[in-house]
């Protein structure tokens, strides 16, 4: 057997429905492996490209709790914790609603889909692959987004503890930590001449991370190949952190 098939596996990915999430998703479609594309809105478009190994689910993470049901419903072997949002304001302008629904969707909402999906895991004695996306200000602070960074440095943490307490149950737990990646999100970046400009000087590599980048590496977390991998926070950056 490939140390990076995933046959016969499914993985639920969240926040599928563009960008780091579609590509994730599509990825461990290729490798082998059915999914459930999640998002807060519709995901047909991550499905059609899958075809038949794909299915739509709506999770809404605005609501920590929202996959606390999903994992005892049906087996799940992967877990990929994609969705994420941003705001951003001075801190000393930034206001309580925006620091909680950031800490909800990138932090709290993390934490307890990894719950639920260890909960039924171990319940089946089947151990299980969770793959958390962070962030390169997982180790930086960022400029005017102070909730953003709270929560993704959170993330590093959190898979770190989670690993510790589960790794003897057979789950691995590790995170993703992207670099400047051409996204929609990011295209107001790509736009400004000077911005995008001085984000390459500083990547290595010399080049915007593509979403397959990512969704690369996602596969090698999921897959047999990173079994002794374990409490990681990889940098997927081309060399950003390293400058």
């Amino acid at each position: 057997m490939s140390l990076f098939a995933l046959d016969g596996k499914t993985a639920l990915v969240t926040g599928a429905n563009t960008g780091i999430g579609q590509a994730v998703a599509v990825a461990l479609a290729e490798a082998g492996a059915h999914v459930i594309c999640a998002g807060r809105r519709t995901c047909a478009e991550t499905v059609d490209q899958i075809g038949a190994r794909a299915e739509d689910l709506r999770l809404d993470f605005a609501d920590p709790m929202a996959a606390r049901d999903v994992f005892a419903a049906r087996p799940v072997d992967i877990l990929i914790n994609n969705a994420g949002i941003i705001r951003r304001a001075d801190a000393t302008e930034f206001g309580e609603q925006d620091w909680d629904d950031v800490m909800d969707v990138n932090l709290k909402a993390v934490f307890f889909a990894c719950q639920a999906f260890a909960k039924a895991a171990i319940a089946r004695q089947a151990g299980g692959k969770i793959v958390n996306i962070a962030s390169l200000l997982s180790f930086q602070g960022g400029i005017r987004v102070p909730s953003y960074a709270a929560s993704k440095h959170g993330v590093a943490g959190l898979t770190k503890a989670l690993c510790n307490e589960w790794a003897g149950q057979g789950i691995t737990v590790n995170a993703i930590a992207p670099g400047y990646i051409a996204t929609n999100n990011t295209q107001a970046l790509r736009e400004d001449a000077a911005r995008n400009q001085s984000i390459l000087d500083r990547i290595p590599a010399g080049r915007w991370g593509a979403p397959s980048d990512i969704a690369a590496t996602a596969v090698y977390l999921s897959a047999p190949a990173s079994d002794y991998v374990n409490g990681a926070v990889l940098n997927v950056d081309g060399g950003w952190l390293a400058r």
